[in-house]
């Protein structure tokens, strides 16, 4: 696989998670809780950390959704974003509430207001994001163009500059994956802080993931993003899993085993989907780098196999077993699963 060189960004910490200035890429979500049910949004953002996210996104639509984010905060296992728009002074309770970023569209925020906001968080050493969406309103009007959009968080950067801050993140998200590729290519050029990526706005989960892909993957590979979200319409626990299975795939994270199998032909004599459904259900909440491979025939099965650290391919009888890319044994297939989990468990 080749060596990504990546954009040498400014460090910036949320909380104790740093993002830039480093080989690695954050993973983030967002909880679809209403925020101050306290209870249901710190059970989702326990089961988005278990699924990988570093980093997770509140939403803070009203005086309770504010007052509740010092116990949100208090309660979780990772940073916490305040996702704000319109009310300076939700940014300003959940900045002394504690959460490590908060996260402003500016351009729907006076600009004395603004200021206000930029002190608060100077004051906590709380990050902020710049979070510029294609869809947002810039004076009762959208954005004309690619170039409006970065010059509007280069306008912005400046001016969080001119006020001494520089805990800064940036995002240029659209719905149209070619635009973001366009937006994060000429914001790389020309932007210092870190960039947090996503297809915003991407749909359910099939169409998420090809929208996400196609248009994230040739910015990770140029090195460009610091910082990912996957948006996913309907429940988020599944954000992080697909985050990770992209950052897989691009070789920027390497803790999940990555599952090889054929699209099955006339040639498969054996129950192959049964075996695979088993093998990703089980390496689902595995933190370890594993190539796994299960091939229907010996056609390309003898060849994947040998690349692999678990292989395994059938034939009319039996299935052929491979540990680092030699073959082991011939197995029953009832036994197919139960082995797998063995050599899986050795690694």
């Amino acid at each position: 696989m080749a060596i990504i060189i990546r954009k040498n960004t400014i460090k910036v910490l949320v909380g104790n998670v740093q993002i830039g200035h480093q080989n690695r890429v954050v993973i983030q979500s967002m909880t679809n809780t209403k925020t101050s049910d306290i209870s249901a949004t710190v059970n989702q953002i326990k089961a988005l950390v278990k699924n990988g996210a570093e980093l997770v996104r509140v939403a803070v639509l009203d005086n309770a959704d504010a007052n509740a984010l010092k116990q949100i905060v208090k309660l979780s296992s990772c940073p916490i974003i305040a996702d704000i728009h319109y009310n300076n002074h939700f940014a300003i309770t959940a900045i002394e509430s504690g959460v490590g970023k908060i996260r402003i569209n500016p351009a729907n925020i006076k600009l004395d207001s603004l200021k206000e906001i930029v002190e608060y968080a100077k004051k906590h050493k709380t990050a902020i994001r710049i979070g510029i969406n294609q869809g947002s309103r810039l004076n009762n009007h959208g954005y004309k163009n690619i170039k409006d959009m970065v010059n509007c968080a280069l306008s912005f950067i400046r001016k969080f500059e001119s006020w001494n801050f520089k805990k800064i993140i940036v995002s240029l998200k659209s719905s149209d994956p070619l635009s973001v590729i366009e937006l994060y290519e000429l914001a790389a050029q020309k932007i210092k802080y870190p960039l947090h990526l996503g297809v915003t706005e991407a749909g359910t989960y099939d169409n998420a993931l090809i929208k996400s892909t196609l248009g994230l993957s040739p910015l990770l590979l140029k090195g460009i993003g610091d910082t990912i979200r996957i948006s996913i319409t309907g429940n988020p626990i599944i954000e992080p899993i697909a985050a990770k299975k992209i950052l897989n795939n691009t070789g920027l994270y390497r803790n999940i085993p990555n599952i090889i199998s054929c699209p099955t032909c006339g040639r498969l004599q054996w129950n192959l989907l049964d075996l695979l459904k088993q093998v990703e259900q089980y390496t689902q909440n595995i933190n370890k780098h594993l190539s796994i491979v299960i091939m229907g025939c010996a056609v390309n099965g003898i060849g994947e196999c040998e690349k692999a650290n678990i292989g395994i391919y059938g034939n009319k009888n039996s299935l052929v077993l491979y540990k680092n890319g030699k073959q082991i044994k011939n197995i029953p297939f009832k036994n197919g699963f139960s082995e797998i989990k063995k050599l899986i468990q050795l690694f």
